[in-house]
């Protein structure tokens, strides 16, 4: 999700307009899509469901993450605007797949609304009057740096997502444990369910925390322990603790 300096601020280059060639490219797409997906078209494709095609939309973030780390490295991108077409695909093919539901279909043109119209709920300084409400209404000025405009963002988040239970429904269960507990834990922390963490010492920079996961690893693959199994095992019964906390918290509100 991109980020707002300021209220003027835009990124290099200026403002840019509307890519018309690029909305083309994308109904090409979305055209191949629907004729692979079409009697007397691909019979893989047609065999596909959204259940299937999990495993590709997880292979290609992972791939466009470490063709972003390979850009980073070598200053070459070409890797990456292949990687971000497979993703598309999946989006793609997520959409079409979509449209032929029986009950509630939407299609790739409902995705891209409901998410732009996210956006604008989001960043009121930047769109006016985009339907923000109460949770815009409390906006003022337009936010200085993006850890600022970050922190606007949650109550935006908590009116958006009112219909959970808890604050902690929502986070994907099939990320990678470490990734999910970060998750779980700083949204456990924008709830007041756990105080904000003080760092440790030793371990304040990506270098040394690094290190100390990797020390982790080792230690678990000495004592023929799956770091992954394990920590998700730890973070399944943390999250039923702070769960039954949440819990606690709202009958003693009643």
């Amino acid at each position: 999700m991109s980020g707002g300096a300021g209220a003027h601020a835009q990124p290099p280059g200026g403002e840019r307009p509307v890519d018309a060639d690029a909305l083309g490219a994308v109904a090409d797409l979305v055209a191949v899509v629907d004729r692979l997906r079409s009697p007397g078209g691909s019979p893989w494709y047609a065999a596909q469901t959204h259940a299937s095609l999990l495993r590709y939309v997880l292979e290609e973030a992972h791939e466009v993450a470490e063709a972003v780390g390979a850009g980073e490295r070598t200053g070459e991108w070409d890797d990456l605007r292949e990687e971000l077409g497979d993703l598309l695909l999946q989006v793609v093919l997520h959409a079409r797949l979509a449209a032929e539901h029986d009950g509630a279909p939407f299609g790739l043109r409902q995705v891209a609304e409901g998410v732009a119209a996210k956006l604008r709920r989001r960043h009121p300084h930047v769109f006016p009057g985009a339907g923000a409400g109460a949770a815009g209404a409390a906006a003022g000025r337009a936010p200085r740096t993006a850890a600022e405009e970050e922190a606007a963002w949650e109550p935006r988040k908590a009116a958006e997502k009112s219909a959970r239970a808890s604050a902690l429904d929502g986070v994907p269960a099939a990320l990678p444990a470490l990734q999910r507990a970060q998750q779980v834990l700083e949204r456990a922390q924008a709830a007041g369910l756990v105080p904000a963490p003080e760092p440790a010492a030793d371990l304040r920079t990506p270098a040394q925390v690094g290190e100390h996961l990797l020390r982790v690893a080792a230690a678990a693959r000495a004592a023929g322990v799956d770091a992954e199994g394990a920590l998700r095992s730890a973070l399944q019964a943390q999250e039923a603790a702070l769960r039954e906390r949440e819990g606690a918290r709202a009958r003693a509100r009643r």
